[in-house]
């Protein structure tokens, strides 16, 4: 009697005989690279010269390379992903659910006015005027509220050292002039955030470097040091800056995004700016364009303009596609969300709508396997993606 395991291998090399005596459809193959050559043709890399040739002996041209190359980069990417250990491989949650009913939540209070937003992985942190909201991310179940300082507006979420730091600048005509950073430990009961550190002036972005939390303040830049006491030590950098929006830290250096020269600035570990990339006067204001950089060299290598002149607002990143999100321009212009391939940055979706109404979306983020948006549809909501 054969045993199940027993008679898999026996099937398993009966095949495997059959593959390499045929190579698949392929009769130009040796038994050596048989299995190589199936794999890229199952994976869709290469569809061979023919029907029934693979022509092994060719050489391969510049252009034939490239396209091999970028489609195994986007299969590894898909490989790879939380979606192929889930099985989830659509795209996106359609608007159709949204108006089923399915996977919005609504928010116990409004978002701030900047949409920030921030995933841990586990859950969703969405930031509030003077608070902080947490939902979790496998059912979109609101959890708990984290409040800072009622003279303060939450701008910006970051979720670094397992911690979310919340940026924040004052309310106009409510105290200081000065920002705070306050810091949020997710393992402890829900209560009031800690300040940390006391900021020039708003915060418009925050990035971690692995040693030092970096914050965009709309006229300089600071560094912050991770201190065992509070206040945690500020160096404010003004040289170079003129109205710093965003910052991100790709791997090894700091990037600035300066809306004053409208330009993006590669910076050392101390602030002091090593390169400046131009964006062009229409980067920065209606109209503009993604722009793809290439963190190398600086160089700008692709640009994709959404069909929408309101502009891209926020993006997210999941490993294998990216969110971009342009809440639009007003009546003439409407929201958009473009999703884009991270391998080759084609579009694999784009919609122009308001699904709630005529709300747009103000936020958006990713907990490596759905994106999240805000919406606002009489009260605010948050939709799965």
């Amino acid at each position: 009697m054969i045993g199940p395991l027993a008679l898999v291998t026996a099937l398993a090399g009966g095949a495997t005989r059959i593959v390499q005596d045929q190579c698949g459809s392929f009769t130009d193959v040796s038994p050596a690279f048989c299995p190589y050559v199936l794999e890229m043709y199952y994976l869709g890399i290469t569809a061979g010269t023919s029907a029934t040739t693979f022509s092994p002996d060719n050489p391969v041209t510049r252009g034939q390379a490239a396209v091999f190359v970028s489609k195994a980069i986007n299969q590894t990417l898909a490989r790879s992903s939380r979606h192929a250990a889930l099985g989830q491989w659509w795209t996106a949650t359609s608007s159709s659910s949204w108006s089923a009913g399915l996977g919005i939540t609504p928010m116990p209070d409004y978002p701030g006015p900047f949409g920030a937003m921030a995933s841990d992985g586990t859950d969703i942190w969405v930031a509030g005027y003077s608070s902080v909201f947490r939902f979790r991310a496998s059912d979109g179940r609101y959890l708990e509220t984290w409040t800072i300082d009622a003279t303060a507006v939450a701008s910006w979420l970051l979720v670094a050292t397992g911690r979310v730091f919340v940026g924040a600048f004052p309310v106009p005509g409510g105290g200081s002039p000065l920002g705070s950073l306050y810091i949020i430990d997710p393992s402890q009961t829900a209560g009031n955030a800690t300040p940390v550190a006391t900021l020039p002036s708003n915060q418009l972005a925050l990035a971690f470097d692995g040693a030092n939390i970096w914050s965009a303040d709309a006229s300089d830049v600071s560094i912050i040091t991770l201190s065992p006491t509070a206040p945690w030590p500020v160096s404010t950098i003004t040289t170079g800056f003129q109205y710093p929006v965003g910052v991100v830290f790709d791997g090894s250096n700091v990037w600035v995004a300066d809306d004053g020269p409208c330009a993006l600035l590669k910076v050392d570990n101390s602030g002091a700016v090593l390169q400046t990339v131009s964006l062009g006067s229409a980067g920065c204001y209606l109209n503009q364009p993604v722009f793809v950089v290439r963190v190398s060299d600086g160089a700008v290598v692709k640009t994709i303009s959404p069909s929408t002149d309101g502009g891209p607002d926020r993006a997210a990143f999941d490993g294998e596609r990216i969110l971009v999100v342009s809440d639009g321009g007003g009546q003439d212009s409407p929201p958009d969300l473009m999703l884009l391939r991270a391998a080759d940055f084609s579009i694999l979706r784009e919609e122009i709508f308001s699904p709630f109404g005529g709300s747009a979306p103000g936020g958006g983020t990713t907990d490596g396997l759905n994106f999240w948006v805000l919406f606002d549809v009489n009260g605010p909501v948050l939709a799965r993606y």
